[in-house]
């Protein structure tokens, strides 16, 4: 018999219920599957109280951690009345990010499932968010909820990108289109399909012309098109997508799919992300640039092989 699937889920370190809750529970539900919470709690005026004693700081510190963990236990308790096995935890540590992956290291996670923290432009060009570093480093299947309208999402849509020059993607389209079929089958929603191409960004690179104009005038321009679909359709049928939940949409990846979900009420995307190092790290990927963007939840597969 094989083990049970298990949800992390990471919350607030501010005993605050947001939509993540709602959201973990409901497919840790549909997939019979444990929940695990966990918060990472670090109070900084707490932790360097220089006007108390050590014995003093710590009984604080303890105090504190019992306080969340009955909080977290108090919104378990509803959970568990729907079926779900819950288990909490509360862990004082000043940088989470090394916490969260060990923990994935030593206890297997389905998915890691988070409440998107919005932060401010300004504040993400000054340092690197928790969302951003585990949207780079986490190994497992990254659930990021920011709106939620249903519990269990009703409509999803997978974003691919078959014609990618990076060798990183090989595969990887594949990976994403297998997990979001299975959230959708899990979910009983509807899929749909979107390739967001730009023909701008691949002109100078893909065919030497200096000018966009100069490219879309060319037949190059119908040979880059007609291929890019040829690749999507083979992406799309080697994946059993029916012809009408396939969507090739011309535009800029991000504007494109943040519109789409706008405009047919998505409650959520599936992306693939890949590694990035030098100034591609420092840009950063379109999932970033989509996570701080979306009006849905995005769930986020890292590259790799489907067992």
């Amino acid at each position: 018999m094989s083990e049970q699937s298990r949800f992390m889920l990471v919350v607030s370190p501010l005993m605050k219920n947001s939509p993540a809750f709602e959201r973990a529970a409901a497919l840790a539900k549909a997939s019979d599957a444990a929940l695990h919470i966990v918060a990472f709690d670090y109070l900084e005026g707490l932790a360097t109280a220089g006007l108390v004693n050590e014995q003093a700081l710590e009984q604080m510190r303890l105090g504190y951690i019992e306080r969340h963990h009955q909080w977290l236990e108090d919104q378990a308790r509803p959970l568990r009345k729907l079926g779900v096995h819950v288990t909490t935890e509360v862990v004082w540590v000043e940088r989470p990010l090394q916490e969260i992956l060990i923990h994935l290291h030593e206890q297997p996670m389905t998915a890691l499932i988070k409440a998107l923290e919005h932060e401010s432009l300004l504040s993400r060009l000054m340092f690197t968010p928790l969302d951003v570093h585990l949207l780079r480093e986490c190994p497992v299947p990254l659930h990021f909820v920011s709106h939620v309208q249903h519990a269990l999402p009703r409509r999803i849509v997978a974003a691919v990108d078959p014609f990618h020059r990076d060798g990183q993607y090989q595969g990887l389209n594949d990976r994403i289109l297998y997990e979001a079929d299975k959230l959708a089958t899990l979910c009983n929603a509807q899929l749909d399909v979107i390739y967001a191409h730009d023909l701008t960004s691949l002109s100078a690179a893909e065919f030497g012309f200096d000018h966009a104009s100069a490219f879309f005038s060319s037949s190059a321009a119908k040979a880059l098109f007609d291929a890019q679909g040829e690749a999507f359709r083979e992406l799309a049928e080697r994946n059993d997508i029916p012809a009408e939940n396939q969507h090739m949409i011309l535009g800029d990846p991000a504007k494109v799919l943040a519109s789409y979900a706008d405009a047919y009420d998505i409650d959520m995307i599936v992306m693939g992300r890949i590694a990035h190092r030098g100034v591609g790290r420092l840009i950063g990927s379109t999932v970033e640039h989509l996570l701080y963007k979306m009006p849905c939840s995005v769930w986020v597969v890292a590259p790799e092989k489907i067992e």
